[in-house]
């Protein structure tokens, strides 16, 4: 189900007639006559209805005899809320590149040209983004000594020990007896 489809059901089970409409749906198929009998009102706000849940897919309709039968599409409704949301947005795309520029805003705004950091951000996010750039520094599965460390971040920022202790504890890299890891 694309994104645009989600919305579209959404809205429409947005209104007591048509939750109505379901819910006797659900017990068995009908058409437009009895539904109104059932529920109280004219055919013409039940046919009304049921065209805005045709229209999403939540309901089929087929010949019988004299009537229109109307059908409960339960694949649709089968489907947890949860797996609507982990469907890939339309928009995924657009908001990694939206996240892209604003990492890339980040680490123009605390580093210099030249590499070096000019201040370690307050605000966590942005932390985490010049940490991750700077756990860029070590290589991976390679084991530094923490003078290692303090010369490699000291190349960056004068202040090695603090940025050395938030690796640590943002999980960037591991301490082990004294011996620096870079965690992938």
């Amino acid at each position: 189900m694309t994104e645009q489809e989600a919305v579209a059901l959404f809205k429409c089970l947005a209104d007591r007639t048509r939750l109505q409409i379901l819910r006797t749906l659900v017990r068995e198929d009908a058409y437009v006559e009895l539904l109104s009998e059932r529920l109280g009102m004219a055919p013409s706000t039940i046919s009304f209805h049921l065209k805005k849940l045709a229209d999403v897919g939540a309901v089929s309709s087929s010949k019988s005899q004299y009537y229109t039968m109307y059908t409960l599409n339960r694949e649709l409704f089968d489907k947890t809320m949860l797996s609507i949301l982990q469907e890939e947005s339309d928009e995924a795309a657009v908001q990694d590149e939206r996240e892209r520029l604003w990492r890339e805003k980040v680490l123009r705004s605390f580093f210099d040209e030249d590499g070096r950091l000019r201040t370690i951000p307050a605000q966590r996010k942005k932390r985490l983004i010049v940490l991750e750039r700077l756990a860029g520094e070590f290589e991976p599965g390679r084991t530094y000594t923490e003078r290692e460390v303090n010369l490699i971040i000291a190349d960056v920022h004068d202040d090695f020990a603090t940025l050395r202790r938030d690796l640590v504890d943002e999980c960037f890299m591991r301490r082990e007896g004294g011996q620096y890891r870079r965690v992938e």
